[in-house]
């Protein structure tokens, strides 16, 4: 269960509770001692919003028992979205102070906007409290580039190693790598981490060079190598020495701004395969661009807010890449380089390649069923074991969790199509569009919201909605607007 909400005067007394018997020093002036630590946060808070490169799922160690706070997969605190992944990370920059000028950016050099950072004792507290309340079963940490790379990821390492080892915590952190940074210090980041990111930015190095000209994507992919490398090194060791210390164990992710730059899905969904087969990562999040800054090189400010559409499209057709077989260029390719906004990408591939269906549900094999509209691989898991015991039928087929409003185009059962369903392009276009899709309300409104640390209202709804769910927790926006594919 979680706790009640606390009001900002209940925040601001439990910041100067002193968590282990620790008495914290004057923050210094370079860190903006002269505001609270109440104020800090939620300055920082607000300014992580936009880096959606942040789940926890993929890790399974275990607390010791003499720390605070484990890791498994399914620990007992942890709210969990529909498909599985944690959401209650306390989720916050280190400093939004930036010597960076990037045009799509709100912390950029040259915003005037309010600066402040915490200190590594500052993070510790925060983290260890809002544990403490069961709030949070993590933390997310992430920078502004405060002086120079090296500087601010000695500055994270400090406050992972102080977090870890002084206060014992033993949960999950995921922290995002300083491209720049010296490769010893993201070495020490990474056996304190359970999860790095290092952020992609933008899909082509030439949309980076318009709009970050600061950093390069030799900087951005030499950290996402070292650490592909150090966990590769690492599966070794912990072969040979099963005490050995776990390095990055769930894996590293990226994120993709999308809608900055022209490029199109085509050009992105390849960057994201690209990704995936030479880096090894878990996962790579898009982003909607979310027009913050006034510039000429940013695309004009419209009434229709961030692309929503396209990044849930894109976030479906990521999952076909990871979980279903597909490749990008069997999804789009030059001739039709956008995703159709009225259907799925699953759907819309099935359309233009009606010569595979229909698909005989009691002979196919796994990766057959797989492309089938409607069919996850879940279900495509339980078909192949059921039809062991007997034929299936289509009542026994929606009994599995196969979605037949979209599916009976495409099956047989027994050799029988479902009615007097007819395999024609045009008669399963109009019978899909007027199936409603069931879309992510950000996505269906086409509004814009992300929940913040001092969000007060609406908790029932939300927890009607998505189940337990921290009052106090920052929602990672992706992970609600994704959907399995099937």
């Amino acid at each position: 269960m979680q706790g009640p909400i606390l009001g900002k005067s209940e925040i601001q007394r439990s910041m100067t509770t002193q968590p282990i018997g620790r008495t914290f020093g004057t923050v210094p002036a370079l860190f903006g001692g002269q505001k609270s630590l109440y104020e800090k946060l939620r300055i920082l808070s607000d300014a992580a919003k936009y880096d959606v490169a942040c789940t926890s799922s993929g890790t399974s160690r275990r607390g010791d028992g003499n720390g605070i706070g484990s890791c498994e997969e399914a620990g007992i605190c942890h709210s969990f979205s529909a498909d599985g992944r944690c959401i209650s990370l306390l989720k916050i920059l280190f400093t939004n102070e930036c010597i960076y000028d990037c045009k799509y950016c709100i912390n950029r050099a040259s915003n005037d906007v309010e600066r402040t950072s915490f200190t590594p004792e500052e993070v510790c507290r925060l983290t260890m409290e809002f544990y403490r309340r069961n709030y949070i079963e993590g933390l997310f940490l992430s920078s502004g580039i405060w002086k120079s790379p090296n500087e601010t990821m000695e500055q994270i390492v400090t406050t992972l190693w102080k977090l870890r080892n002084e206060f014992h915590f033993q949960g999950y952190i995921h922290v995002k790598a300083i491209p720049g940074a010296d490769e010893r210090l993201i070495a020490r980041a990474g056996f304190l981490a359970d999860r790095m990111s290092v952020n992609l930015e933008l899909p082509t190095a030439e949309g980076l060079r318009q709009l970050a000209p600061h950093k390069s994507r030799k900087n951005i992919l030499t950290p996402m190598r070292l650490v592909q490398n150090g966990m590769s090194e690492n599966r070794q060791e912990i072969q040979l020495y099963r005490s050995a210390p776990k390095f990055v164990p769930a894996g590293q992710s990226t994120q993709m701004i999308i809608g900055a730059t022209p490029e199109t899905d085509f050009q992105i969904m390849r960057v994201a395969e690209s990704l995936y087969q030479k880096f090894d990562l878990k996962r790579v999040f898009y982003s909607a661009f979310v027009h913050v800054n006034e510039d000429k090189a940013l695309p004009a400010a419209g009434e229709q807010g961030p692309p929503l559409l396209r990044e849930h499209r894109l976030y479906q057709a990521d999952w076909l890449l990871r979980y279903y077989g597909f490749r990008a260029e069997e999804l789009l390719d030059e001739q039709q380089p956008n995703f159709n906004v009225l259907l799925d990408p699953k759907c819309n591939w099935a359309l233009k390649h009606l010569e595979y269906f229909p698909v005989e549900v009691n002979q196919a094999d796994y990766f057959t069923l797989l492309r089938v509209p409607g069919i996850g691989y879940k279900s495509a898991e339980r078909i192949v074991k059921a039809r062991r015991m007997g034929s299936l039928s289509f009542e026994d087929l929606k009994k599995m969790g196969v979605v037949l409003k979209r599916a009976l185009y495409f099956l047989t059962c027994n050799g029988k199509m479902f009615g007097q369903v007819r395999i024609e392009e045009d008669y399963i276009t109009r019978n899909l569009l007027q199936t409603k899709e069931s879309l992510p309300d950000s996505v269906r409104n086409m509004n814009y919201r992300q929940l913040s640390l001092f969000d007060d209202v609406n908790f029932r709804e939300i927890n009607r909605m998505d189940g337990s769910l921290g009052c106090l927790a920052v929602l990672d926006e992706s992970e609600l607007k994704e959907k399995v594919a099937g």
